[in-house]
């Protein structure tokens, strides 16, 4: 089985080995960058990247997961209906940038097939009404 973790988990539970079947998502990396400590973080995390494209283990958003991502969010801003769920409150306007790095990554797991592993389960939920995501805690992926 594929795993993607989440920027969150790579912050909270610092795992010094990566699964074998790890797949990095870009979007995680250039979150990671954006708030790294020093430059010497970010050259790392950058190194991290290239050596996962190298390997092709690197998830890069392609054409059609930007579409879909686009999809997803007019559905979550508009509130719609979700297949075989109800309605989904209205995301908030404001909030979009700030999700829409979350749906990449979700379309970008979903994919490859790859389980995404978060501790942002309620921004995931909501998201996965419309993107089938695989969705692990982290709590459940490292015991």
């Amino acid at each position: 089985m594929s795993v993607t973790f989440d920027t969150c988990i790579l912050i909270s539970y610092h795992p010094t080995l990566l699964p074998a079947k790890h797949l990095l998502s870009a979007i995680v990396v250039q979150e990671l960058i954006a708030g790294a400590a020093d430059a010497s973080q970010a050259r790392t995390w950058a190194a991290t990247a290239r050596e996962f494209d190298k390997e092709q283990r690197l998830l890069v958003p392609d054409t059609e997961d930007w579409i879909e991502a686009g999809r997803i969010l007019n559905a979550l801003l508009r509130g719609l209906k979700a297949r075989n769920r109800g309605r989904t409150p209205k995301l908030p306007h404001d909030q979009k940038h700030r999700i829409i790095r979350d749906v990449l990554i979700a379309r970008c797991g979903k994919r490859a097939g790859a389980t995404l592993v978060t501790d942002n389960l309620k921004d995931f939920a909501v998201i996965s009404r419309f993107c089938n995501v695989t969705i692990k805690s982290g709590r459940q992926f490292f015991k």
